[in-house]
């Protein structure tokens, strides 16, 4: 199965899509060399920050394995819920007070499940990332004005 890899760069994120029997069995916050991935990015050192799977879950780096694993989960990666107490009033800290709830997470290996991997530049390579993927690099095209024909 193909993944899905996001490379993200100082606010930029890279998006390409591959088959590799290299990255499987490595773990959340693992270094990986850029030549493991594509032969382009010769000289990169990438770290694992994250995956999910093909349902949806978030890979938790406290969960050994492949297994989907209900943990008890505070304000944290994976859970993002408002206590219904607080309603719609803002926040006092950036975090509910007591709210814990338990939630399905997916261990910290890739295995052939995993969609989505996640990985940030440690160490640039000779060529930059936006020289490697041209196509991403782009910007936005303006919308076409709308040219009025009259009579």
């Amino acid at each position: 199965m193909a993944f899905k890899i996001n490379i993200s760069e100082k606010g930029k994120a890279y998006h390409l899509e591959l088959e590799s029997e290299e990255i499987q069995g490595r773990k959340i916050k693992e270094k990986i060399e850029g030549k493991e991935i594509l032969p382009a990015l010769e000289g990169y050192e990438l770290e694992i920050t994250g995956m999910s799977d093909k349902a949806g879950f978030p890979a938790l780096e406290k969960v050994e394995g492949v297994m989907i694993k209900k943990v008890l989960l505070s304000y944290e990666t994976g859970m993002h819920k408002k206590a219904k107490r607080e309603g719609k009033k803002k926040w006092s800290n950036s975090t509910p007070k007591g709210l814990k709830l338990r939630k399905k997470v997916r261990g910290n290996l890739i295995s052939p499940d995993i969609v989505q991997i996640n990985l940030k530049v440690i160490k640039q390579g000779s060529k930059p990332l936006s020289e490697i993927f041209p196509e991403q690099n782009k910007p936005k095209e303006k919308k076409a004005e709308k040219t009025e024909t009259s009579e």
